[in-house]
Order: structure tokens, then C-alpha cells, then sequence
């Protein structure tokens, strides 16, 4: 008994009997597809003798497609469909068409940090569509147990059955003060410094004040916030009027001097450390999206923490 045997069409074959129907001819053909004549008179006396049948035949120099040839020539025009829809849909999605990147962040990084990662996510993908909150730390269980977003940027971890953390990066703290304050003349300045000026801004309830507060125990310094805000933007507005000194996180000063040009960013000598996180759902995998936007975030803030 003879096995039948099937012969399989390569999309590149596919690709050159097309052309060769559409243009009549072989020159015709490598103009379209922009590739030598030998090199589609070989692809065709190939793709014959595979088939067994021909598919052309040849009247004043014109190739003239066989019955056969038309048959097979209607099947090709709806594959040449679906080859241009998928790569037009390839092309939507790398774009960034029709997706959606949901996330939130603390104040302290979304500040300056999220807006930056956002640019660098939309040069990569122009079309794709960004819903950003900002909330309280407290906040971050249940936007991500609810799905409202994928994933969550924290200044602090803690332990959760259903929440995974990954490292973001790390960070310092700085001093900000208005130029016309006395500690605006020091190239660096030391938390005993620091304790004697009035302080606005962080309680010791939240993650930067922990570090901070923790420096003022182990020298017996006394930690005491005059004007007491939430938010970085308020503190720094505080500091505009020189009502005191502020204690606030490398990320969201970066670039201060230039945006508000009459205040002062002063390291600080002792060591104040600090990691953040990203926070998400165990049980969900992100989409390629926000990981990409997340590693675009951490080389953000990498390089931020390794210039200073």
C-alpha cells in the first residue's frame, strides 16, 4: 500500500505564490517582495515539485495561474487576512493599545518617582492607559484584596496571608531648609543640628519618622515636630515660609532646588537607610505591563538613591 504523503506550505512560499499571482511574473514578484529573481524561480520550481501539480504556466513571458493555482489562490488571500489582522493586533499591543496599568503609591513616592516611571512606560507605550491613586499606607489591603489595582508602591512592609511584597529600593533621608536658615550654609548637617531648629513634618508613626526618631534616641536628642503635615508637598510649602526645618525622603526631593529654587537639600551625617516595596496579590499574576513599569520605577529610584 503507498502512504499518501502531505505537502506542508511554508508562510514564505505562501508568501512568494502570491506575489507571483498578483504581479504576473517572476520580476514582478522580487520587486514586491524585494529579494532577487533566481531566488523566486527557485522557491517556485520548488513549491511545483513538492505539490506534484503546476501552478503556472508560461504565455509571453506572463505567468498565467493554472485552475489549480486559483483555488489554492482564494485560501491564500484569506490567510493574507488573518497574517495582516494578527499583525496589526502585534502592533496595537505594542503600543500599548486597549491596556490598562492600575496602580497606587504612598505620597513620598508618588510624588516624583511615579510620575517619572509613568513617562518612560508611555515612550514605550504611547497608546497605553494609566490610572494612578495615591493612598495612606493603611489604604493598600484593600486595593489590592478588591482589585482595584495591580500593585502597590510601599515605604514599609508588613506580614498579610494574601499580599506578597517584592524590594523596590532603597533610600535616605535628607534636610530641606529655606536658603535664609542657618543650616542652609552647611555642605552637611547632623541630626543634633537638626533637633535645634524648629521641625516640621514627620510623625514617628510613619516609616521615615521611625528612622528618623530612632537617630534622636540612641543620642538623647529630643524629637519634637513644631508643625506637624501628612504630605511631603505640604511639609516643603511649610518650608517655603522658613517656618522650620524638615526631615523627608531622598525620592521625593529629587530635582527640589531646581523646581523651588529658594530651597536647600543638605544630607544628612548619620546613616537613615530606609527600604520601600511593591505590594501585591499572591493569588494574581501582574500583566507584562506593570512589570514593566515597575521595573522602569526601580531604575528610577536606583539611580536617584545612588547619585546621592
Amino acid at each position: 500500500m503507498n502512504k499518501r504523503s502531505e505537502t506542508s506550505l511554508t508562510l514564505r512560499q505562501i508568501e512568494v505564490m502570491r506575489a507571483v499571482m498578483i504581479s504576473g511574473s517572476i520580476t514582478g514578484a522580487s520587486k514586491m517582495l524585494n529579494v532577487s529573481q533566481p531566488g523566486i524561480s527557485r522557491t517556485m520550481k520548488h513549491l511545483e515539485t513538492s505539490l506534484g501539480f503546476a501552478l503556472f504556466t508560461r504565455t509571453g513571458g506572463r505567468y498565467v495561474p493554472t485552475p489549480a493555482a486559483q483555488q489554492v489562490f482564494m485560501q491564500m488571500q484569506e490567510i493574507d487576512k488573518k497574517l495582516r489582522d494578527l499583525n496589526f493586533s502585534i502592533s496595537q499591543l505594542e503600543r500599548g493599545h486597549d491596556v490598562n496599568v492600575s496602580l497606587a503609591s504612598v505620597p513620598s513616592i508618588a510624588h516624583v518617582m511615579v510620575p517619572r516611571a509613568a513617562a518612560g512606560l508611555k515612550r514605550r507605550y504611547p497608546d497605553i492607559r494609566m490610572n494612578i491613586e495615591i493612598l495612606k499606607i493603611e489604604e493598600a489591603i484593600d486595593f489590592l484584596l478588591l482589585g482595584k489595582g495591580d500593585f502597590v508602591c510601599m515605604s514599609y512592609r508588613f506580614d498579610h496571608p494574601s499580599i506578597t511584597f517584592e524590594p523596590l529600593a532603597e533610600g535616605h533621608l535628607v534636610c530641606v531648609c529655606h536658603q535664609d536658615h542657618t543650616l542652609a550654609q552647611y555642605a552637611s548637617v547632623s541630626a543634633a543640628q537638626i533637633a535645634q531648629c524648629p521641625l516640621i513634618g514627620i510623625d514617628t508613626n510613619d516609616p521615615y519618622g521611625r528612622v528618623l526618631s530612632q537617630i534622636f534616641d540612641e543620642h538623647g536628642l529630643e524629637y519634637q515636630i513644631e508643625i506637624r503635615a501628612r504630605f511631603g508637598t505640604t511639609v516643603l510649602g511649610l518650608v517655603q515660609q522658613n517656618l522650620g526645618v524638615a526631615v523627608l525622603d531622598c525620592f521625593t526631593v529629587d530635582g527640589l532646588e531646581a523646581r523651588a529654587a529658594e530651597l536647600r537639600v543638605i544630607p544628612i551625617k548619620e546613616k537613615t537607610i530606609f527600604s520601600t516595596w511593591i505590594a501585591r496579590r499572591d493569588d494574581i499574576e501582574i500583566s507584562s505591563f506593570s512589570q514593566t513599569y515597575i521595573d522602569i520605577l526601580r531604575q528610577e529610584m536606583a539611580a536617584v538613591f545612588s547619585v546621592d
